[in-house]
């Protein structure tokens, strides 16, 4: 079962919900696959842009990958006050759970302000797994 996982910084809401791809995953040679799917949300009173993003992945040994890069899936949203951006990506695992965090580094264009916004912890669950990490 696939459960929202959501948190709030500054107004921007960030809900994650992961899927398990058995049909991309080969458990029998430890690959285990992932998409999930993210909406950011600007509820606050200013324009934002997502200028770059850092995930940590950590798998079942607890081995933590760090990926940093700009934008996601290829874009830089701007999002005005009330609007959304969806996207779907993954990461595949050699372990059969994991959990993903992440930080996406935004920008207020009128006052030039940085600031980041928290990604929240989100399980990465396949049927293989005997536990829940988070």
């Amino acid at each position: 079962m696939t459960e929202d996982y959501t948190a709030t910084t500054r107004g921007i809401r960030v809900t994650v919900r992961s899927f398990y791809l058995a049909d991309q995953s080969r458990p029998e040679e430890g690959a285990y696959v992932w998409a999930y799917r993210i909406r950011i949300e600007n509820h606050g009173r200013e324009t934002v842009q997502l200028l770059r993003r850092t995930w940590l992945i950590t798998d079942a040994r607890g081995r933590t990958q760090r990926v940093h890069g700009a934008g996601v899936v290829g874009q830089q949203p701007l999002l005005e006050p009330g609007e959304a951006f969806e996207y779907t990506s993954g990461t595949p695992l050699d372990t059969s759970s994991g959990f993903m965090t992440g930080t996406y580094h935004m920008l207020a264009p009128g006052s030039g302000e940085a600031f980041d916004v928290a990604i929240p912890t989100f399980s990465l669950d396949s049927p293989e797994a005997d536990t829940r990490l988070h």
